[in-house]
């Protein structure tokens, strides 16, 4: 029986949080509000994960600390990098694995399929927190100072969720409402499923091969917009869903008027072209493979009339 700390109780965290319980491992689960899952195998804690001396404390004795922490989407820049550094020196000093949570923001655009080698190569503010993150973390592991591996998803599915589709498209979809959706409606484009991204950070933090370099989530399918859209409202019986294709001019008076939104048109080169990430080697290294899309899609269904 392994020792784990999780910081972040959003999707992600809380499904890593259960698998490992659920294996028979102890979790410790902090977040800032202290309330997580009930589980006997995981302990819930209230704590500022950017307090380094507090986090050193609750890892001790930990194999892992992960970093599922998710700040606000429009404070990256200003909450990432302080909790970032804390974290990676209670790793530091109590020699638990680092396994960071990433996403694919780090790599820039990209021609054909994002694979796990590809270098960083920011062009937004949000890929510069996540590639700046990584480093910090990569220089600490070839420094020797801490083991650090980072888990890249893209955008995701599932049940609690946060991402375009299940904020724009999802629960309009349910609702028999048109979506209104900033990209391109059929470029090819990977989907992250929570249980995938859950799985594959266990299975990074469990293999010892794992450290030292990045791994990509196994996507639950790479379809476009309309082509998800369309099934997700097979599986959950919806009507045939309306898309429109928000113009570039919509998108920018959207931003005005809502912080979140105002991140968006940074990153629409992710959605106005087609962008594929690609996990052949960590399926082959980590022994994984991708949840069926229907699974997914049935589990985000659920989810979304529980909450609508």
């Amino acid at each position: 029986m392994q020792k784990h700390v999780i910081v972040g109780a959003g999707a992600s965290g809380v499904a890593a949080a259960l698998l490992l319980a659920e294996s028979g491992d102890e979790v410790r689960l902090v977040t800032r509000s202290g309330r997580g899952p009930v589980h006997p195998g995981i302990e819930l804690v209230a704590a500022d994960a950017t307090d380094a001396a507090r986090m050193t404390e609750l890892t001790a004795g930990a194999s892992t600390l992960f970093n599922c922490a998710m700040p606000l989407y429009y404070r990256w820049p200003t909450d990432f990098p302080p909790l970032n550094t804390a974290l990676l020196t209670a790793a530091e000093r109590t020699g638990a694995g680092y396994v960071i949570l990433g996403n694919a923001y780090g790599y820039g655009p990209v021609e054909g399929p994002a694979t796990e080698d590809l270098p960083m190569a920011p062009t937004t503010v949000k890929g510069r927190v996540r590639a700046e993150m990584w480093e910090e973390a990569l220089a600490a592991h070839e420094a020797g100072r801490a083991r650090a591996t980072e888990v890249r998803a893209i955008d995701f599915v599932g049940r609690d969720a946060y991402s375009i589709f299940t904020l724009m498209i999802a629960p309009q979809v349910l609702a028999g409402d048109p979506a209104i959706v900033p990209a391109d409606l059929d470029a090819p484009h990977s989907w992250s499923y929570i249980g995938d991204v859950a799985r594959t950070l266990v299975a990074a933090a469990k293999n010892e091969q794992s450290w030292g370099r990045a791994w990509h989530v196994p996507s639950t399918a790479t379809v476009s917009v309309r082509e998800l859209t369309t099934r997700f409202a097979e599986v959950a019986g919806a009507p045939a869903p309306e898309l429109v294709r928000m113009s570039e001019e919509d998108l920018l008076a959207a931003a005005a008027a809502d912080p979140v939104v105002n991140e968006f048109p940074e990153m629409q080169y992710m959605y106005q072209e087609p962008f594929v990430l690609d996990s052949t080697e960590t399926e082959q290294a980590l022994d994984l493979k991708p949840t069926p899309l229907d699974d997914a899609l049935i589990e985000n269904a659920g989810g979304a009339r529980a909450t609508g």
